[in-house]
């Protein structure tokens, strides 16, 4: 009886005990899966959190919520200052897969329920949700969903979009915790990599500043203090193109005239030649409606934004763009321009600021450019005055000093042929006189444009330039008062007319030398111009030729053409003088 009552205390039902054993494993399966989960959880929440750049952080936000909820796509959509998506960044679909989506999401149907209303959405099918929209072409088809937003203190930075459960099953409360709470150490992730990335960013900042305060000061010209500042910027914003716009020269009132025109005068970056030299108006263009409201003015895409409607930057594979006028102390001087290839995030608040203050720099360095050259013309102005004074003063005064001499001394010349030279020599001494006085009037005569260099210098700039096309240097022999007894306007023909004929040379005459003579004498000027070339051919276009003529004949002159002895081709032009 004692051993039956051991074995009834030894022996247990069988299924009871697998029953117990089942629920064991199936506790101790729980526990082990809750502990994988939360040092999953820890670990993504350290990995996220080691990260400092930003386009990272978001990434690695995306690549650990879809592990830990074990989701086939996931998505991060940051949230744009209009309430739409201004980045979106996605796992777990390929670049082929992407390729062949019909478009990128824009924040709208059930992305932008989540932009509305901030707060967790989970779905066991995306079809069935009255804000669904459906999916654009190409798009993999998806069904579960669940969608959580992140914040970065009290600010809704953006959302979390997780879909298609491995397996076939649906998302559940734990799966939104988990995501709930990631979110929450996402947003702390954000909010460090944004405070570093701005701390770098008024480092980048105030070294800029400081590298084109130190060219200002060097002395350098313009144009290389406004490519040091397109170029910063571009670094600092990480654009792809960057332009300088400058108010065009106000034309005269009348028929035609265009105020508020800009013309752009630098472009640096993606498709930067199709840009210089583009004239644009007030209207339909960023850089225009910047200038025109002394505003910034921002774009989050160039192609589809009415602004832009007559916008070059339409069609060369630019997206987010924007424009800040660069102010100075006279007003307005210009626009600076950023755009960023297409798919780039668009230019922020934070990014317009110290941007705004940098083309301010950039006005700056454009006023002082225009007080350097002022200060460096007065300069001239002042040397060209001493200089006239001293020819007037001492030069003047000593020839005619040694003419009175020569023809005090003729008296005493017993000799025809003697008194001969000392009358010549008196005579060039006059002339000498003559030559030197003209000279003085040219160098008080302070007048700004072309005229300022005189037509002596003009005509050696027009054969210099004619050098690389004729592949030889043409010699050049002056004669006469050619800087101050020829008016601007004949001036302004004979540099055309000369230019003229250097191209005609080096295109149809095949000459390897061109002599050019320039004589100004009392009431007349002629230019010569002859080549050894081919001479002119039998039946060639007369175009250049009657153009020469013209405008020798505009002025009571004529135009000549022959052929020299030697060969070749001789043009003698001359027009009248003005008494």
């Amino acid at each position: 009886m004692g051993a039956d009552r051991r074995q009834d205390a030894g022996t247990f039902p069988r299924p009871q005990l697998d029953q117990l054993l089942g629920e064991l494993q199936l506790r101790t399966a729980e526990v082990r899966g809750a502990r994988d989960r939360i040092h999953g959880l820890l670990e993504a929440v350290l990995t996220v959190g080691s990260e400092l750049d930003v386009r990272q952080v978001l990434r690695r936000i995306v690549e650990a919520a879809v592990v830990l909820v074990d989701a086939g796509y996931g998505a991060l959509g940051v949230v744009g200052d209009q309430g739409t998506l201004a980045q979106f960044v996605t796992v777990g679909v390929g670049d082929e897969e992407r390729a062949r989506i019909d478009r990128e999401p824009d924040g709208h149907g059930l992305i932008g329920e989540l932009i509305r209303r901030p707060q967790p959405l989970r779905l066991e099918e995306i079809a069935d949700h009255p804000a669904s929209a459906g999916f654009p072409a190409g798009h993999p088809p998806m069904h579960s969903f669940l969608g959580v937003p992140i914040r970065v203190r009290d600010e809704v930075f953006g959302n979390l979009y997780l879909t298609e459960k491995r397996g076939g099953g649906t998302f559940d409360g734990e799966d939104q915790a988990v995501l709930s709470t990631l979110a929450v150490a996402a947003g702390v992730a954000v909010e460090n990599a944004r405070l570093y990335e701005q701390t770098r960013r008024r480092q980048r900042w105030l070294e800029a500043a400081g590298e084109v305060t130190n060219t200002l000061l060097s002395g350098a010209d313009q144009s290389v203090v406004l490519e040091l500042i397109v170029e910063r910027t571009r670094y600092n914003l990480d654009a792809d193109l960057g332009t300088v716009a400058l108010p065009v020269p106000a034309p005269v009132p009348g028929p035609g005239a265009h105020p508020g025109e800009l013309r752009v005068a630098l472009a640096l970056g993606l498709g930067g030649e199709r840009h210089v030299g583009r004239v644009m108006g007030a209207q339909g263009t960023l850089a225009g409606l910047a200038y025109s409201t002394a505003e910034p003015v921002s774009s989050p895409d160039v192609d589809t934004d009415p602004r832009t409607r007559f916008s070059r930057l339409r069609g060369a594979g630019l997206g987010a763009a924007v424009a800040v006028p660069m102010g100075g102390a006279h007003g307005l001087r210009g626009v600076l321009m950023l755009a960023r290839a297409k798919g780039k995030p668009s230019f922020g608040a934070d990014e317009t600021a110290p941007l705004l203050a940098f083309a301010g720099q950039a006005a700056l360095a454009m006023e002082l450019a225009e007080r350097r050259s002022d200060a460096e013309q007065i300069a001239l102005y002042e040397d060209r005055d001493r200089i006239a004074r001293d020819l007037h003063d001492m030069a003047i005064q000593r020839l005619f000093a040694t003419g009175m001499t020569l023809q005090s001394a003729m008296r005493f010349v017993t000799s025809t042929e003697g008194e001969e030279r000392l009358l010549r020599a008196v005579d060039d001494l006059d002339e000498t006189i003559k030559i030197i006085r003209t000279t003085i009037f040219g160098l008080r005569a302070h007048q700004p444009g072309p005229q300022l260099r005189g037509l002596r210098v003009r005509v050696f700039q027009t054969v210099e330039q004619a050098v690389p096309a004729l592949g030889f240097t043409p010699t050049l022999r002056t004669e006469g008062l050619v800087d101050t007894n020829v008016p601007a306007a004949i001036a302004d023909q004979v540099v055309a007319v000369l230019g003229e004929a250097l191209s005609n040379a080096a295109r149809h005459a095949h000459a390897s030398a061109v002599g050019i003579a320039l004589t100004v004498g009392a009431d007349q000027l002629t230019l010569t111009v002859t080549d050894n070339g081919v001479g002119m051919p039998e039946r060639g276009r007369l175009s250049g030729l009657k153009n020469l003529a013209e405008r020798a004949g505009q002025l009571g002159g004529e135009s000549l053409l022959s052929t020299p002895e030697g060969g070749g081709t001789r043009l003698v032009w001359r027009v009248p003088l003005p008494p």
